[in-house]
Protein backbone atom coordinates (compact mmCIF):
# COMPACT_ATOMS: atom_id res chain seq x y z
CA UNK A 1 0.00 0.00 0.00
CA UNK A 2 2.81 2.43 0.88
CA UNK A 3 4.55 1.65 -2.40
CA UNK A 4 1.37 2.35 -4.33
CA UNK A 5 0.92 5.68 -2.54
CA UNK A 6 4.52 6.68 -3.20
CA UNK A 7 4.22 5.72 -6.86
CA UNK A 8 1.02 7.74 -7.20
CA UNK A 9 2.67 10.78 -5.59
CA UNK A 10 5.65 10.52 -7.93
CA UNK A 11 3.38 10.22 -10.94
CA UNK A 12 1.38 13.26 -9.83
CA UNK A 13 4.56 15.30 -9.43
CA UNK A 14 5.74 14.30 -12.89
CA UNK A 15 2.36 15.20 -14.36
CA UNK A 16 2.56 18.67 -12.89
CA UNK A 17 6.10 19.15 -14.13
CA UNK A 18 5.05 18.16 -17.63
CA UNK A 19 2.45 20.95 -17.63
CA UNK A 20 5.05 23.67 -17.25
CA UNK A 21 5.33 25.74 -20.37
CA UNK A 22 8.63 27.12 -21.66
CA UNK A 23 7.45 30.54 -20.47
CA UNK A 24 6.88 29.18 -16.96
CA UNK A 25 10.32 27.62 -16.92
CA UNK A 26 11.96 30.85 -18.15
CA UNK A 27 10.14 32.86 -15.49
CA UNK A 28 11.22 30.39 -12.82
CA UNK A 29 14.85 30.71 -13.93
CA UNK A 30 14.60 34.51 -13.86
CA UNK A 31 13.01 34.43 -10.40
CA UNK A 32 15.68 32.02 -9.15
CA UNK A 33 18.40 34.37 -10.41
CA UNK A 34 16.76 37.29 -8.59
CA UNK A 35 16.46 35.23 -5.39
CA UNK A 36 20.12 34.22 -5.61
CA UNK A 37 21.09 37.86 -6.09
CA UNK A 38 18.94 38.79 -3.09
CA UNK A 39 20.61 36.17 -0.94
CA UNK A 40 24.04 37.48 -1.88
CA UNK A 41 23.43 41.14 -1.04
CA UNK A 42 24.29 42.47 2.42
CA UNK A 43 21.71 45.27 2.02
CA UNK A 44 18.42 44.20 3.61
CA UNK A 45 16.30 46.73 1.70
CA UNK A 46 17.78 45.60 -1.59
CA UNK A 47 17.28 41.95 -0.58
CA UNK A 48 13.58 42.57 0.11
CA UNK A 49 13.16 44.44 -3.17
CA UNK A 50 14.81 41.65 -5.17
CA UNK A 51 12.70 38.99 -3.45
CA UNK A 52 9.55 41.02 -4.15
CA UNK A 53 10.58 41.29 -7.79
CA UNK A 54 11.15 37.52 -7.93
CA UNK A 55 7.73 36.90 -6.38
CA UNK A 56 6.13 39.20 -8.96
CA UNK A 57 7.82 37.31 -11.81
CA UNK A 58 6.62 33.98 -10.41
CA UNK A 59 3.12 35.29 -9.77
CA UNK A 60 2.83 36.70 -13.28
CA UNK A 61 4.03 33.44 -14.81
CA UNK A 62 1.69 31.43 -12.63
CA UNK A 63 -1.27 33.47 -13.80
CA UNK A 64 -0.24 33.86 -17.45
CA UNK A 65 -1.93 30.59 -18.40
CA UNK A 66 -5.12 31.18 -16.44
CA UNK A 67 -3.89 29.15 -13.50
CA UNK A 68 -3.48 25.89 -15.43
CA UNK A 69 -0.05 25.48 -13.85
CA UNK A 70 0.48 26.75 -10.34
CA UNK A 71 3.59 24.95 -9.19
CA UNK A 72 5.63 28.13 -9.41
CA UNK A 73 3.12 30.47 -7.82
CA UNK A 74 4.66 31.94 -4.67
CA UNK A 75 3.02 31.64 -1.28
CA UNK A 76 1.88 35.18 -0.48
CA UNK A 77 0.27 34.32 2.82
CA UNK A 78 0.63 37.26 5.24
CA UNK A 79 0.98 34.84 8.14
CA UNK A 80 4.50 33.89 7.11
Amino acid sequence: MKLRTAAFAALAALSLAACSSPQDQAAEQKADALENQAAATPNEAQEKALNAQADAVEQQAGNADGGATTENTPDTSPSK
